[in-house]
């Protein structure tokens, strides 16, 4: 089976981009009438196949929400687990944490690596203080250009960014150009590629519509530029006809992950499960990592999700 569309053409994001405007019950036939009806639901097995040793991840959420981590966790038991990845994250966090620990990741390309209210990201910090890991220097300013001159399809962005900073020198691949209508220097970001994307959503449909709420980072941008999207989704129907954030002709496929996220949040359905992130820190703290790895893969894992849920 062919995952991959052949349907992502410019006038299918035109004009989900003029949705917003057009009543709930027209998108719905607009919808059935346009994209065409390829069922891009799979398993979560078969998703995690379609990552590979040597290339480049991005997971969507942001900090400690909406993060992936139920496709984490299958990446990490997959009976081909790749290595030597580069992960290319708005932010990384819990989920980031456990594939470096996992020894999954050989780059890291993010503006922040942590747990936010809980502190340092463990697994990362000792990698990256035992130069274990290659770090590429990024900001929010150096992603958000890269990921536009992907998008539209040159080789770099100029901006004001990094002007009269040190971070140049650690990123020698960033250079100036020189403005040639106003003469002025500027700093020239050079265009990201992302091999696969993976996004938590709230809803999505069999198609690979996907509805991801508010606070998104930068998911929408970046399942535009990803060669391959994958979306797990809390609740997959028929038709998403509605708060469209990422359409189906860029998704490869859709998984069905119930409380796909936890313990990072996915609002309005579940919140941090803070009890989760000490116990994982804990772990980590007493260097028992791989023992918490052994849980997170084992069926203790759903459990403590469904207790989380009830509590």
């Amino acid at each position: 089976m062919n995952l991959i569309s052949e349907s992502c053409q410019p006038k299918f994001l035109m004009a989900y981009g003029r949705l917003g405007s057009i009543s709930s019950p027209v998108k719905k036939e607009w919808i059935m009438a346009h994209i065409p009806h390829i069922n891009r639901v799979i398993s979560m097995a078969e998703a995690a196949s379609l990552v590979q040793s040597g290339i480049t991840l991005g997971l969507g959420g942001v900090t400690m929400y909406r993060r992936p981590v139920a496709f984490v966790r299958e990446l990490i038991r997959h009976e081909d687990r790749p290595t030597n990845l580069t992960l290319l994250n708005f932010t990384s966090g819990y989920e980031s944490d456990l594939l470096v620990g996992a020894g999954v990741i050989q780059k890291t390309r993010t503006c922040y690596f942590g747990l936010e209210i809980f502190g340092l990201a463990p697994m990362f910090t000792q990698a990256a203080n035992l130069g274990e890991i290659q770090i590429i220097e990024e900001t929010e300013a150096s992603l958000a250009m890269g990921i536009r001159a992907t998008m539209a399809g040159v080789g770099f962005m100029p901006a004001y960014a990094w002007l009269g900073t040190d971070l140049p020198k650690l990123r020698p691949d960033v250079k100036t150009v020189q403005d040639p209508y106003s003469g002025e220097t500027l700093m020239a970001f050079p265009a990201l590629s992302c091999d696969v994307a993976v996004i938590h959503a709230l809803i999505a449909d069999k198609r690979g519509n996907a509805q991801i709420n508010q606070n998104r980072g930068i998911d929408m941008e970046l399942a535009m530029v990803a060669k391959q999207v994958i979306i797990t989704a809390e609740k997959i129907v028929d038709v998403l006809d509605k708060d469209v954030h990422i359409p189906a002709p860029v998704t490869t496929a859709v998984v069905h992950a119930p409380f796909g996220a936890w313990p990072t949040s996915c609002y309005p359905d579940y919140p941090v499960g803070g009890g989760e992130i000490l116990r994982y820190i804990d772990a980590c703290n007493g260097e028992d990592f791989e023992g918490y790895l052994a849980t997170l893969l084992s069926a203790e894992w759903g459990q403590r999700v469904v207790y989380s849920q009830n509590a």
